[in-house]
């Protein structure tokens, strides 16, 4: 890579692990683009918020040509994600399309924007923000199908790119200490506590993510990484 600025694009920016990944990523000097529907909690000189709601197809094709048009984008990290929960008998199907739309759509759309440009260039990250849940779980069978979904297409785009020197990984944390833990929508499926006794903080995944988009990590792709704080043992 050049001694062009590193630059990455980062959904869900404006709170929870997408907030704290933002947050990293600029500490470590990479600019960063935040797409989110909210606006933008910070003012960083190498931070660029972008409102745009991730479910609306055009709009989000606008705005991804738009960032390409300042450079290239060498990290796509998909933090943004939303959690509705039910049992059979309640399932919605607005609810599950929702998810569906946000977490897998939104990304296939993103990644097919931006990831065969990081491909022709030769180096490139893509991170995706995965969940314990997309192992299943009782209550939350909708989420966890898109959550697993995440990692069946980091897989595959992974054995696409990996000869490229581009990496597609995912984190899957536990429970973790952000503002969807407080969403009405869920009040009635608390958070399961990890066995090491407290909630995962989004700066433990930010921390990661940052050793995963560096040169160092670059033998690590298709890979889905637990930070579950004891809850996988």
């Amino acid at each position: 890579m050049s001694n062009e600025p590193r630059r990455a694009l980062v959904t869900g920016s404006s709170s929870g692990i997408g907030l704290a990944l933002a947050q990293r990523l600029l500490q470590d000097g990479w600019q960063v683009t935040g797409f989110d529907k909210a606006p933008a909690p910070q003012a960083h000189p190498a931070f660029l918020p972008v409102q745009v709601d991730l479910c609306d197809a055009a709009a989000t094709r606008q705005a991804t040509h738009t960032t390409l048009g300042s450079g290239p984008v060498h990290a796509l990290l998909h933090a943004a994600g939303v959690l509705r929960v039910g049992p059979l008998g309640t399932l919605n199907s607005t609810d599950g399309a929702l998810m569906w739309a946000l977490h897998v759509q939104a990304l296939a759309q993103l990644a097919d924007l931006l990831v065969p440009a990081m491909q022709a260039a030769g180096h490139g990250r893509v991170l995706l923000i995965g969940s314990r849940v997309a192992r299943g779980m009782a209550g939350r069978s909708q989420y966890a199908a898109t959550k697993a979904a995440l990692v069946a297409l980091a897989r595959s785009w992974a054995a696409e790119v990996v000869a490229s020197g581009v990496t597609v990984n995912v984190i899957s944390p536990a429970a973790t200490a952000t503002a969807m833990l407080d969403d009405p929508a869920r009040q009635q499926a608390r958070p399961r506590v990890p066995p090491l006794g407290r909630l995962i903080q989004p700066q433990e995944i930010a921390a990661l993510a940052a050793f995963l988009l560096s040169p160092d990590a670059a033998a690590i792709t298709g890979q889905d990484i637990q930070v579950c704080g004891g809850a996988s043992l």
